[in-house]
């Protein structure tokens, strides 16, 4: 099967798959990036250690987007943990980078074992698909908001692409021929160009030279950080990707997903680099409509693998991108993208079900809130659970199974769960 997909994967490719992929790249090398530079920098990093740790978070989950994307033909989209950025930064303060690798190693032993357990599928089966989505729209909705800001922020640079993808989408007949995110992706160059806003200056061009670290082992910083990157990677990155790929109607592998996230953490570890997971907002521009049928946005997630792999093995150069055009614009084409998935998140959120507990789930996650160094979405899935149970309890007496399990060994199909490659 795998060699199937990969020889009708020139028929499958469309300018918006490679549009989205591209967006969804430069999403991940721009403003994420900052966040690890400013992380490294708190903790005093030397420049190897830095070379290393973005080598490790860009080409590890590339090569991992790869494999998925062509296993299973979903535009999975593979990348690292934010809030787990922040969170380092915070500890290399006080502790060493030895002591925190070896924090990394234990979180991506935890995850690889839930992966195995099968526990995390059987979770997501339980969990309301109107409070995932809640969530999801929570978090994809600052990347819509973003999209006015940076106009206002910019009118000529940001306003000039939004005019070129509403005029491409007011026409249908154009739209399906040129893809309208692509006109803006075009429209925005000619923009960045003319404006002389592309800076290239201090940019450094170099091959990466990973290193492998030694871990150390410390109970207190391992209290401090395995706990919250366990949670930031299941219950909240991996399960915003999951809650995208059931709303566009695919059967996610969720303990492929959670085991290959654990192995590149362990991987990444070694490198210096943080936990690995599936990007929610990148894996949403992925499976965008933009993107072609269903069948073919996984060529999608192999732009953004390809381009994620290159990144990093180009990490000196890496460090400069997020410099060379103005942070608006990536906001800007950003938002344009993410239209079309917070159309559908929004509605599968409100149509039916439990439209208490999905508002709910989206208020918390709107709010920003932080617990014990854990991130909003996860407390908006916690309190949109405990609302459908508490004030929406005839609901699940409505609802019916939504994903019946299949025979142990089957194949749900290019399209279907794990047993495309393995079996649960």
């Amino acid at each position: 099967m795998l060699a199937q997909t990969m020889r009708e994967f020139p028929k499958n490719v469309s300018l918006g798959s490679l549009s989205n992929g591209l967006i969804a790249w430069l999403f991940g090398v721009t403003g994420p990036l900052l966040i690890v530079l400013q992380a490294a920098t708190q903790g005093h990093l030397t420049p190897s250690e830095v070379t290393s740790w973005i080598f490790g978070i860009y080409v590890i989950p590339g090569l991992m987007t790869l494999l998925q994307a062509f296993v299973f033909r979903q535009p999975i989209g593979y990348a690292f943990s934010i809030p787990g950025a922040v969170l380092i930064g915070a500890t290399l303060v006080h502790h060493s980078y030895a002591q925190v690798i070896g924090a990394y190693i234990v979180a991506g032993l935890i995850i690889l074992l839930l992966g195995i357990s099968g526990v995390v599928e059987r979770v997501m089966r339980v969990l309301p698909m109107p409070v995932m989505m809640g969530m999801v729209s929570g978090v994809l909705l600052p990347f819509g908001v973003g999209l006015f800001k940076a106009v206002v922020a910019n009118p000529m640079l940001n306003g000039i692409p939004l005019v070129v993808f509403l005029l491409l989408s007011f026409a249908p007949g154009i739209a399906k021929k040129f893809p309208p995110i692509l006109g803006a992706v075009i429209a925005t160059g000619i923009v960045l160009v003319l404006a002389h806003e592309v800076h290239a200056q201090g940019v450094s061009f170099g091959v990466a030279a990973p290193h492998l670290y030694k871990p150390a082992w410390s109970v207190s910083t391992m209290g401090q950080l395995v706990l919250p990157l366990v949670l930031t990677v299941v219950a909240i990155q991996n399960a915003q990707g999951i809650a995208v790929l059931k709303s566009e109607d695919y059967t996610p592998p969720i303990n492929s997903m959670t085991r290959w996230s654990g192995i590149g953490s362990i991987v990444n570890a070694f490198l210096g680099a943080h936990t690995s997971c599936i990007a929610g907002p990148m894996t949403a521009l992925l499976a965008g409509s933009e993107s072609g049928r269903k069948e073919a946005k996984y060529t999608a997630a192999v732009m953004l693998g390809v381009l994620s792999v290159l990144f990093g093995l180009f990490a000196p150069l890496a460090a400069s991108i997020p410099h060379m055009i103005p942070t608006s614009t990536i906001q800007m084409l950003g938002g344009i993208a993410m239209i079309s998935v917070l159309t559908d998140s929004l509605h599968m959120s409100f149509v039916a079900k439990f439209k208490k507990s999905a508002l709910f789930s989206f208020m918390i996650t709107v709010s920003g809130v932080t617990i014990a160094h854990i991130g909003a979405p996860f407390w908006g899935l916690v309190g949109g659970t405990c609302v459908s149970f508490l004030l929406e309890k005839d609901d699940y007496k409505k609802v019916q199974v939504r994903e019946p399990s299949l025979p142990r060994g089957s194949s749900p199909g290019p399209d279907g769960g794990e047993s495309a490659i393995e079996t649960n």
